[in-house]
């Protein structure tokens, strides 16, 4: 199969990862060279010759600084005479809002997806949080828009378990995650029901499942403050669960999001590697890679 890129440049915040996709590709990586100023600017420099095919790699949590820089080095390898330009990004930032909620109100989704179009020829993300738009495409109209899927990394992770545990959704939109995941693993699957009345304030309906005396594991595409999934794990030990465990995709896990989940009762935590973070247990090197050659 072809090999899509010429070379792979990352970043220093996104390095490991960004080695690991290279060696899958059979590329070089060399990383892109960021200063900061210390007025906050950045200062952006590549190798002074490109090659023809360049992927970027990384990926856009904590998303401001990162995505001007980005943005600067794409504009910047057009400049040198790349011709195409490819964007791995495992997770994607500002997909979540795809419509004006009150009159003035930024549609992120569409300026940032315009934005990365208006650059690169190829997108690449992994369970990208989109909740009424129906394709990557729709979002961000590249010419090559890739949405992968953790599922068969996270399923790997749980089909060996002895304990068999029950895949549980924390609510409706993290359905499709964990009966893919439950699926691949051959496990059984439920989804419970949430009730929101703010951004840190949360109530879960158990589906009738039993749970008493069972391992659980939580699932679900992104984790942030971790207030769901924590008030998902207190129902359940008040069910009778023996373990509560948690795997995500994306590990935000913002401010104090673990400690939330710890009081909770929360055993294990894994994630992929679309965030560096302690709680990385699958790698996606691979199934990026699988998907770019393809």
């Amino acid at each position: 199969m072809p090999v899509p890129a010429d070379v792979v440049y990352g970043f220093a915040d996104y390095r490991a990862p960004g080695e690991r996709l290279a060696a899958a590709l059979g590329v070089s990586y060399e990383e892109v060279e960021v200063h900061r100023f210390p007025d906050g600017e950045s200062r952006v420099r590549l190798p002074a010759t490109v090659p023809g095919r360049v992927l970027f790699c990384r990926s856009l949590d904590r998303p401001n600084d990162k995505l001007i820089e980005l943005l600067l080095a794409a504009a910047t390898a057009r400049e040198l005479g790349a011709e195409a330009l490819l964007l791995v990004a495992p997770y994607l930032c500002y997909m979540r809002q795809d419509k004006a909620f009150y009159p003035g109100e930024a549609v992120s989704q569409r300026i940032i997806g315009a934005e990365l179009a208006r650059c690169f020829d190829t997108v690449a993300t992994v369970d990208p949080h989109l909740h009424r738009t129906p394709a990557l495409a729709d979002a961000v109209p590249v010419a090559r828009a890739l949405t992968l899927s953790a599922a068969g990394p996270l399923a790997a992770l749980l089909a060996g378990r002895d304990d068999r545990p029950l895949l549980l959704g924390p609510d409706a939109e993290s359905a499709q995650w964990v009966a893919a995941i439950a699926g691949r693993a051959g496990l059984e699957h439920a989804v419970a029901t949430k009730v929101r009345s703010g951004d840190r304030s949360v109530a879960i309906e158990l589906p009738p499942v039993p749970v008493a005396g069972r391992a659980v594991v939580l699932i679900d595409d992104v984790a942030s403050t971790g207030r769901t999934l924590a008030e998902a794990c207190r129902a359940l030990r008040a069910a009778g669960a023996a373990r509560v465990d948690v795997a995500v995709t994306h590990a935000l896990f913002a401010g104090d999001a673990l400690a939330v989940l710890a009081e909770a009762g929360v055993g294990d935590v894994l994630s992929t590697d679309s965030i560096l973070h302690d709680s990385n247990a699958a790698g996606l090197a691979p199934l990026l890679a699988e998907a770019l050659l393809s």
